[in-house]
């Protein structure tokens, strides 16, 4: 085992890119931005989880509770909270994806990891009433250009199961691309599911993930409309 990662480093500041706000960009389902959650989204939050539990539960790991218990607005501020302190720690990057300024899913760039490794994980979520309309792409662009700069990663990886042609869809818009299949990897509805790993390092962005995004036509700038 090489002694790199285990030696010491500069310690860099624990909050790099964080808070921010991050967009426009406009896809067909209208203007996607992100911000920092706010504990006022919980009633936003929680009207969109509950409508949408078959949407949602089939992909998402195994937690304590029933769904209406651990999506109810009550559930809300400690998720909030613990949230908002591993942002402060620099150890997570939190945001809400708003539509037109209206609350409409969940990013958040998780397990930040910096010194020798500066990676992280993403994930995300979206409305069913937006499936479909570029939001969850625009979002994962957005939010992957800022890791890589102002954010300072190199890596960002996403488990999705095979499944999921939707999410993998989001990904290969993105420029992310397979690396592999983990085999029986979470529990999802009480099995132990098979997800593939997507990634993506900062050297294979080029001028950037929603420059990307926007040459092929999949959003726009809010000027180019």
């Amino acid at each position: 085992m090489s002694a790199g990662y285990g030696a010491s480093h500069v310690a860099e500041p624990r909050r790099l890119g964080w808070p921010v706000r991050l967009g426009p960009l406009v896809v067909p389902a209208g203007t996607v931005r992100l911000r920092p959650l706010r504990l006022r989204d919980g009633s936003d939050w929680s009207r969109i989880r509950l409508r949408d539990q078959e949407y949602l539960e089939r992909w998402e790991p195994n937690q304590p509770g029933t769904w209406r218990e651990r999506n109810a607005a009550s559930a809300w501020p400690s998720q909030w909270s613990t949230l908002r302190r591993l942002a402060k720690q620099g150890q997570c990057f939190p945001f809400a994806i708003t539509v037109d300024d209206v609350f409409a899913g969940q990013l958040t760039i998780g397990n930040v990891i910096r010194a020798a490794l500066r990676s992280a994980w993403i994930g995300y979520w979206v409305s069913s009433e937006l499936a479909g309309g570029g939001v969850a792409t625009a979002a994962v662009a957005l939010a992957t250009d800022h890791a890589f700069t102002e954010g300072r990663l190199h890596r960002l990886e996403a488990t999705v199961r095979p499944e999921n042609v939707a999410s993998l869809r989001v990904l290969g818009k993105a420029g992310y691309r397979r690396e592999g299949l983990f085999r029986r990897y979470l529990e999802v509805q009480g099995e132990w599911r098979d997800h593939l790993c997507y990634a993506l390092t900062a050297e294979e962005t080029g001028d950037g993930v929603v420059a990307l995004l926007v040459a092929s036509g999949g959003a726009s700038m809010p000027e180019q409309r």
